[in-house]
């Protein structure tokens, strides 16, 4: 008799069988003595569409919603349907006894096992669950060693379920409403419409600012530049006439030191990355989006094996792999990182317990280099720059903390106080390998040097200077600053009791970068440089979605509520009738709208299909007619219609077939297209 295993995505499938000592015996699988090794093109099985349920469903009326099917159904995906057939063939066979679930260890990851193995017929009780989070052979062996119970793993499948049935809930209902309501292509979700609103009131903000004017009065000295304050500590100065009396006041006179303030600072590691982190710093540094960190990220996890599991939220290992953390560092040094990595290797590594805390790794620990042999030859650019980001990171949090002494310098000059800062370098430790990136100057202020003072030192003042300014609204969100609005979206919420509780964010580490591509595609945001701007759609999707839907407190309690399904405090069934009970209240809502879909960004254009009016986004000219929605311009990523790639992705799939083949090719597109 042989185990049955089923991985996620063919290349791990491949490494698997590898290590299991299958050989290719068929399409879709290998085989071995006493493994079958298979795999899913990510997601083989989803929900059925409406229709299924009801033929009226084909057509969106208005009048047929809200759809609340009592029980749900699962289809298989037409597009990878071959290999479906062929896991489905593999489970029937009488020589297999058990099967191992080895996709992805997550929510998701057990999604797409359990919907195959449940439509694909296994009646036999035993399953098993492989549980890594490395793709090297060692931790394959160790994993296949200590085989966990699939039953260990129930509430895991049933918060999947919920998730997925509630956004299919949800999601149709609501964007079927919109699009009849207000006649216009309208869709909204649970994570993207607040992720939408976010970027909408910032952009209101900004254009509702009006700047005021100010100035500045430094006191330019030979070695340092001192501010006038004052007595609050404040700056800036509101007034004209106040700032010029000061000036003239100010002209010629020398400073005295009244105060000189030292305090000793520590400043530890920054924590390992998660992926929302790295996401957030390959943007800041590269301009990636966080679609493209995600999958330069995966191809080093699963073709390259150089870094763990990248769909993770923890920044945190456990004690448990402290004693694999010198083969890593002996791995790293020996691709141009041997400098930083000596000085941990000379003495024994003790890593503190920011770093090392079990209790804050759950499903997965944080995202470092393993200890495979590394050929930076064989990794794209991008590849290496996402490679090199981990790989400081991982070493950077092993170094001791950064300490300084920070001086605070106050001076008068006619009774009126200026001041200035600096820092001395005590111990350089982890900047010696890392540097933190900014939104803002703060950090660039603070370290500079500064002299030595005495309290009743006279300082000359070469020149005293007036600097004019004026406020600034606050910044366009990038894809940086959105990745940490929608990690961190209880920031946005009035209520303090409210805010307290929301412990979660919108979506999750894995799904983020496709919630940000989905608002693209759908023409609500467009990437302009670097920063992510509203559309004219976008401000009437919001005007019209309803209040519950355009705020983070529904995504917080759904996956609050999620999180009670896998430890076992709440019921799938109770969850999925509040689900239902929340869309009849959002359809109703929706129907009773007084409100109308006005379009302001009309062209002149008239569509070559229909002859109704274009409508013009910054690349693209869409058809206003939504039944027609023909599009003229540069190809989006994913055509709504068409389902046609942009230039990028097909690039990417050439490289893909270049490299590894033609199956992996397929791997990728599907995997960006159902791993959701």
């Amino acid at each position: 008799m042989k185990s049955l295993v089923l991985a996620e995505k063919p290349s791990v499938g491949k490494d698997l069988g590898k290590v299991l000592k299958c050989r290719p015996r068929g399409r879709g699988f290998m085989e071995g003595d006493k493994y079958i090794v298979t795999w899913a093109l990510g997601h083989l099985v989803t929900l059925a569409e409406p229709e299924i349920y009801d033929a009226k469903f084909k057509h969106w009326n208005l009048e047929y919603l809200p759809m609340l099917p009592e029980k749900m159904k699962l289809k298989v995906i037409k597009q990878t349907s071959q290999q479906f057939r062929t896991i489905k063939s593999l489970l029937q066979r009488k020589d297999i006894s058990e099967v191992i679930i080895a996709t992805d260890a997550g929510r998701e990851g057990e999604l797409v096992a359990r919907w195959i193995i449940m439509l694909g017929g296994w009646k036999k009780k035993p399953m098993k669950r492989l549980w890594i989070s490395s793709q090297t052979d060692s931790a394959i062996k160790d994993g296949f060693a200590n085989l966990k119970p699939s039953q260990n793993y129930d509430n895991l499948f049933h918060a999947a379920v919920g998730r997925a049935e509630a956004d299919w809930l949800v999601g149709l209902n609501v964007t079927r409403a919109l699009t009849c309501k207000f006649d216009a292509r309208l869709n909204a979700g649970r994570v993207q419409t607040p992720t939408l609103a976010l970027i909408v009131k910032r952009e209101e903000i900004i254009k509702k600012f009006v700047p005021v004017k100010f100035w500045k009065l430094n006191a330019l000295c030979t070695s340092f530049t001192a501010s006038w304050q004052d007595q609050k500590g404040n700056d800036r100065i509101f007034e004209k006439d106040k700032a010029d009396n000061l000036l003239a006041r100010m002209k010629g006179k020398n400073a005295l030191v009244t105060s000189v303030t030292r305090k000793t600072r520590s400043e530890s590691a920054p924590l390992a990355y998660d992926l929302t982190e790295l996401q957030r710093d390959a943007n800041r540094r590269y301009g990636m989006t966080a679609k493209d960190t995600l999958r330069h990220t995966q191809m080093l996890y699963e073709r390259f094996k150089l870094v763990t599991y990248p769909r993770t939220d923890s920044r945190y290992i456990t004690k448990d792999m402290v004693s694999t953390l010198k083969q890593r560092l002996l791995q790293v040094a020996k691709v141009g990182y041997s400098s930083k990595v000596q000085p941990l290797l000379q003495k024994e590594l003790n890593p503190s317990a920011r770093f090392v805390n079990d209790a804050k790794v759950s499903d997965h620990h944080a995202i470092i280099p393993t200890e495979i042999p590394v050929h930076l030859n064989l990794l794209s650019n991008d590849e290496k720059k996402i490679y090199d980001l981990i790989v400081k990171r991982f070493i950077t949090v092993l170094y001791p903390p950064y300490k300084y002494e920070q001086v605070v310098v106050l001076l008068e000059i006619e009774k009126e106080t200026f001041r200035t800062t600096g820092r001395i370098v005590k111990e350089l430790g982890w900047r010696a390998v890392s540097v933190i990136l900014k939104d803002n100057d703060d950090e660039e202020d603070s370290s500079r040097s500064i002299p030595e003072f005495t309290k009743g030192q006279v300082v000359k003042v070469n020149d005293m200077k007036l600097v004019a300014s004026q406020t600034k609204p606050p910044s366009r969100y990038n894809e940086a600053t959105l990745l940490t609005a929608m990690e961190n979206p209880g920031k946005f919420i009035e209520d303090e009791e409210l805010r307290d509780s929301i412990k979660g964010g919108l979506g999750t580490p894995a799904t983020r970068a496709e919630i940000i591509e989905k608002i693209i595609r759908g023409y609500y945001v467009e990437r302009i440089g670097k920063e992510m701007v509203p559309t004219a759609k976008a401000f009437e999707l919001i005007k019209l979605v309803p209040e519950t839907l355009k705020h983070p407190e529904l995504t917080a309690e759904w996956e609050k509520r999620l999180g009670k399904i896998i430890t076992g405090e709440e019921n799938k069934q109770r969850f999925i009738a509040d689900i239902k009970q929340n869309t009849v209240d959002l359809i109703k809502k929706i129907k009773a709208s007084k409100l109308k879909y006005e379009i302001t960004n009309m062209s002149k254009e008239k569509c070559p299909i229909c002859g109704k009016p274009m409508m013009k986004f910054t690349n693209k000219l869409v058809c206003s007619d939504r039944k027609c929605g023909h599009e003229t311009g540069t190809e989006k990523e994913t055509g709504l219609r068409t389902g046609r790639k942009s230039k990028k992705d097909r690039q990417m799939d050439r490289q893909l077939i270049s490299r590894f083949g033609k199956q992996k090719q397929q791997e990728e597109t599907l995997g960006d297209l159902f791993d959701l």
